[in-house]
């Protein structure tokens, strides 16, 4: 038990902030694994809140560097972050028991997959030596208050189980022309209030199921917290001077094959 718990905190950090839908793969794997839905839901949630506090930390300097400047920077970071988050959050509550329905369908998730994929071959495509850099926004403070509403209603999209959180913000960055290293690094910060406000609302929901997986709980949250903060300083490197085009295939590449696997091992 514990063992299999390791492993989904591993896949959880590992892909909680990269462009392939961690909800997917969580749900794929504790299918796999056998777990029922009933412990699957709030173990994901916990987890899911030791990957967001890898980023808090992981930017917790530069947080606080913001402070230092003055109120200003700050809360005009504070107030795209919360127009940006409020699209998502209204339509999740509007949707959640949609939601939690096609978390139980793995052909809702494999076409998440293969829809996002061919999105990131659309939308992510190699620099052309004729765009001049000043086409794209290349620093965080220059993202507009439009942008950011923009990239929230993006954000929409990763409702879709198995689309991604990460795949449809940093897209969205992309799509209203920022460059790949900021479109990223806002779909991280982005990740701070989102996914803080659906773990506490997930974990006031299941509060009476944490009673006595407390041990697990703890060390699921600490393995993804840990995994997640060397993928996201990974990441952050990587769109440095790599485009996503990797991730689109293997997306597409693992939503064709689960199609072809029997839906047995899918938990009702």
């Amino acid at each position: 038990m514990m063992l299999a718990v390791i492993l989904l905190a591993v896949l959880e950090g590992l892909t909680e902030f990269l462009p392939v839908s961690s909800t997917g793969h969580l749900v794929v794997a504790s299918g796999l694994l056998g777990f029922s839905p009933a412990w699957r839901e709030p173990f994901l949630v916990v987890i899911q809140f030791g990957a967001v506090l890898a980023v808090i930390v992981d930017r917790f300097t530069e947080i606080r560097g913001l402070a230092q400047r003055g109120l200003d920077p700050l809360a005009a970071l504070g107030t795209k972050l919360v127009l940006a988050f409020i699209p998502s959050a209204v339509l999740g509550l509007l949707l959640h028991d949609l939601i939690s329905g096609l978390l139980k369908n793995p052909e809702g998730v494999c076409a998440a997959w293969i829809l996002g994929g061919i999105a990131i071959l659309v939308l992510d495509r190699p620099s052309r030596p004729g765009l001049s850099s000043y086409q794209r926004v290349t620093q965080l403070d220059q993202v507009t208050t439009k942008q950011a509403v923009a990239i929230g209603f993006a954000q929409c999209l990763s409702l879709w189980p198995g689309m991604s959180r990460s795949a449809s913000t940093i897209l969205g960055g992309l799509a209203v022309r920022l460059d790949r290293p900021t479109a990223t690094l806002f779909s991280f910060y982005l990740a701070i209030p989102t996914m803080t406000a659906a773990s506490a609302y997930e974990l006031l929901k299941f509060r009476d199921e944490l009673d006595g997986a407390g041990a697990s709980f703890v060390v699921g949250m600490i393995v993804s917290f840990g995994v997640a903060w060397l993928t996201v300083r990974w990441l952050l490197r990587f769109v440095q001077t790599h485009t996503f085009r990797s991730f689109a295939i293997y997306r597409i590449v693992a939503g064709v094959a689960l199609f072809l696997v029997p839906g047995e091992w899918w938990q009702d």
